[in-house]
């Protein structure tokens, strides 16, 4: 049975996390589309907002937490599957 590599999906999943949120911040500085978007999310990444500093912030907060969410999903499958 093959396992997940814990280290390898936490950051995965954290780059990936990251980049989507950077990059909504960014659009959402340049033209204002997903505005109402980086607000629901800033609610939750504190200095998360629609400016280029903004979606620097929040792509650090979305690193951290990606990073986690990913390691905790690989630890708890490969302990359900063995």
């Amino acid at each position: 049975m093959n396992r997940l590599n814990i280290k390898a999906l936490g950051l995965g999943l954290g780059i990936v996390w990251a980049a989507y949120v950077i990059l909504l911040g960014w659009i959402a500085a340049l033209s204002g589309y997903g505005c109402s978007l980086v607000e629901l999310i800033g609610s939750v990444y504190l200095g998360y907002n629609p400016t280029i500093l903004g979606g620097l912030i929040g792509g650090v907060w979305a690193f951290v937490d990606g990073a986690i969410a990913g390691a905790v999903f690989a630890w708890v499958y490969n302990k359900f599957t063995g």
